[in-house]
């Protein structure tokens, strides 16, 4: 069987990993069960989730088996690591409705994965994978039992010298007594799933080691048995900006928050030359050979590596029909990244309607910008006016009292857009 623990290592996710040398070997002798966990406090994952999600994908691809963990029972608490301010309480209702939504994206990346709840889902949890939520052990929990059974493993001095816990202590709101406990519960989460499921190797973003590393531990002294952990880099952009984020939020899994186009443009614009083979690495199946292959070009032909980036990221996340369209939309309004002029097929640039009997009266180019969102304020569109950053049919706008009427009229449509790389078609009706 394939360590899968290579890939991961050839691609570029591993950080901090424990005892790399029996975690290989175990992998070559048979599939290994691993875990990663993700909050649902949000409705849709974001790009920033994808690190871990594809380092799943290619250990799934190697024949081992997945545990997708909702934290519906942490969650309830708040993980503070790489907080600096204790997270919004959800109600348990929010987290399940959450849950569900992710599972749905998660089963794009991580096929045949199954809802573990369901007695279906337990059956066919050995070749295909499980989705859990750990709610449904941590909230029928006796409090002083479950004191007596993990919490006497751990030590108050040597949990407050992790990062996590040290930089909410030194800022003046502190650390909740609750989020003090997620430790000890993410801890149980690892014993539990090691019982029940099999699972000898836990998942996640570096700022987890600590809590990691304490899951591993309870399981040496409370089963005298190996487990494992591996953690992944944290990611930023060229600018500096978490990944998965931009100046307009964070760039989600759901089509419904952000379109297949706007996913496909982040992958564009939000990837530094530099940056290109590292995240076809991270974020594409394609082979490593072939993804150096593409990040050497150099000059002008790394926009076609980018493009290539984005197709594939997009396909992954929305299918390839979306990823088909969005490389359309894109090369009609840019072209391919080769020097090429676009083509006519514009239909997956964000659009909206207006009235003909509406634009005959005039509308002002500020509130449209508004409307579309283009800008998030009337002042912030006068701005952009007044910087040139305004365009109608691609041609500045140089008026802030402009006003968008019949005339402007092209093939249907008037085309608004925001700088280099924003655009909105308003479809005439």
């Amino acid at each position: 069987m394939n360590a899968g623990i290579n890939t991961l290592r050839d691609r570029g996710f591993i950080q901090q990993v424990t005892a790399e040398g029996p975690l290989k070997e175990l992998m070559e002798h048979g599939p290994v069960t691993y875990y990663v966990g993700f909050d649902p406090t949000a409705s849709s994952l974001h790009a920033g989730s994808l690190m871990p999600i594809m380092a799943m994908r290619h250990l799934q691809l190697a024949g081992h088996r997945p545990i997708a963990l909702i934290g519906g029972g942490t969650t309830l608490i708040g993980d503070p690591s790489g907080k600096t301010e204790m997270r919004k309480m959800l109600s348990p209702e929010e987290i399940e409705s959450n849950g569900q939504k992710i599972l749905s994206q998660l089963r794009r990346y991580l096929p045949g994965l199954q809802d573990g709840r369901s007695s279906a889902g337990a059956r066919s949890a050995a070749a295909e994978g499980l989705f859990l939520n750990n709610a449904d052990w941590l909230r029928p929990l006796n409090y002083i039992e479950f004191l007596r059974d993990v919490g006497v493993y751990f030590r108050v001095n040597e949990m407050i010298k992790s990062e996590s816990y040290r930089l909410r202590l030194e800022r003046e709101e502190g650390l909740s007594f609750i989020e003090f406990n997620y430790q000890l519960l993410q801890a149980y989460d690892f014993l539990y799933l090691f019982d029940e499921h099999a699972c000898t190797l836990q998942m996640g973003g570096d700022d987890q080691w600590g809590n990691i590393l304490s899951g591993t531990e309870l399981i040496r002294r409370k089963r005298s048995k190996r487990a494992f952990g591996l953690t992944f880099p944290l990611l930023s952009t060229a600018s500096g900006t978490k990944m998965g984020k931009t100046a307009d939020g964070a760039v989600w899994l759901d089509a419904d928050k952000t379109s297949p186009y706007d996913f496909y443009q982040y992958w564009i614009n939000y990837t530094g030359d530099a940056e290109v083979e590292r995240n076809l690495m991270y974020f594409t199946l394609l082979p490593v050979q072939e993804a150096r292959e593409l990040a050497a070009a150099q000059g002008s032909k790394i926009n076609q590596a980018k493009h290539r980036l984005a197709y594939e990221a997009t396909r992954l996340a929305h299918g390839d029909a979306a990823a088909d369209a969005a490389r359309a939309a894109t090369v009609a309004a840019f072209g391919d990244g080769t020097g090429a002029s676009g083509s006519a097929d514009l239909a997956a640039i964000p659009f909206s309607t207006i009235t003909r009997e509406r634009l005959r009266e005039g509308v002002e180019l500020v509130q449209l910008l508004v409307d579309t969102k283009l800008a998030s304020s009337r002042s912030e569109a006068r701005k952009l006016i007044e910087q040139g950053g305004a365009y109608v049919n691609g041609q500045p706008a140089q008026d802030v009292k402009m006003r968008i009427e019949e005339t402007m009229i092209e093939s249907g449509a008037i085309m608004l857009r925001h700088g280099k790389k924003k655009f909105h078609r308003l479809l005439v009706q």
